[in-house]
């Protein structure tokens, strides 16, 4: 069953009442939410936003005209709940990394230098980067689960992945010197 007749079916159950399915959405989608917010957000709040995101949905269901684009829909629900997220608060700022848990803290310094440098990528990069390096989705998946063609995400990761490279070199030079 295409992915886009299998979400029908579950948002149909779901708008009928059924919890199982609504959680059958909620396991399919988590991972692109979860990248989406943390393309965005900062991390200590995508957790929080997750929730937000998948409650406001659950509460608009009854709303969503085409139940065969759940994934894009979703996809700009997490989009918009940042949006709000940033306009209600004030940027805080993370803790260092030596104080923010056990680990390695050079990977951690590591991932972190990494994940800012995404951040600064153009939003159709960043997002797409996201899902496929910290979350592990692949091209199909991203494409199926946002509603981008399979061509723009194929493109959105090829070009992504050379500015990402582009800005860590750079990166890594300036700080040899």
């Amino acid at each position: 069953m295409p992915p886009e007749t299998a979400d029908a079916a579950l948002v149909a159950a779901a708008r009928g009442g059924d919890a199982g399915a609504f959680q059958a959405l909620y396991q399919n989608y988590a991972r692109m939410v979860h990248g989406i917010l943390l393309a965005r957000a900062p991390r200590d709040a995508v957790d929080d936003l997750l929730q937000d995101v998948f409650l406001q949905a659950y509460r608009q269901l009854p709303r969503l005209r085409d139940a065969a684009a759940f994934g894009g829909w979703l996809a700009a629900i997490a989009r918009n709940r940042v949006r709000d997220h940033f306009r209600k608060f004030r940027e805080t700022a993370e803790l260092p990394l030596e104080l923010s848990g056990p680990g390695n803290p050079a990977a951690q310094a590591e991932a972190a230098a990494a994940l800012a440098a995404v951040r600064q990528l153009p939003e159709a990069y960043r997002e797409t980067l996201v899902l496929r390096l910290v979350e592990g989705m692949t091209g199909p998946e991203i494409a199926a689960r946002t509603g981008l063609a399979p061509a723009s995400v194929r493109v959105n990761l090829h070009r992504g992945m050379k500015l990402l490279r582009e800005r860590l070199e750079g990166r890594s030079e300036n700080v040899k010197r």
